[in-house]
């Protein structure tokens, strides 16, 4: 036979030993126990929800981070681009205007 006993098991049998008073005894002992148990999983859900917001909030800073470095690179490759295009403008103007006047 199984050495673990159901709750109403144990308040019947604490009532059939010592009376009415240690088998409320009984129930407000599993009530407690069962309130620290809701409790701590409560703690125990918002700490990790604490702590599931900080990462979050830690990815969004280095995405954003990535984001700023990837505008600069692409700003920086854009102004290459147009200085080229600029320096051929004007490579082409000038020899356009030496074949003109030459």
């Amino acid at each position: 036979m199984s050495n673990r006993h159901t709750l109403t098991e144990q308040i019947l049998q604490a009532f059939r030993d010592h009376g009415f008073t240690a088998a409320i005894g009984v129930w407000f002992t599993f009530i407690a126990g069962l309130a620290t148990a809701v409790t701590r999983k409560a703690f125990t859900n918002e700490a990790l929800l604490n702590r599931l917001e900080k990462e979050l909030a830690e990815e969004r800073a280095r995405i954003e981070k990535r984001r700023d470095e990837d505008r600069k690179v692409d700003h920086d490759r854009l102004e290459r681009i147009e200085r080229d295009i600029h320096d051929m403008r004007n490579l082409v103007f000038a020899a356009f205007q030496r074949k003109n006047g030459g």
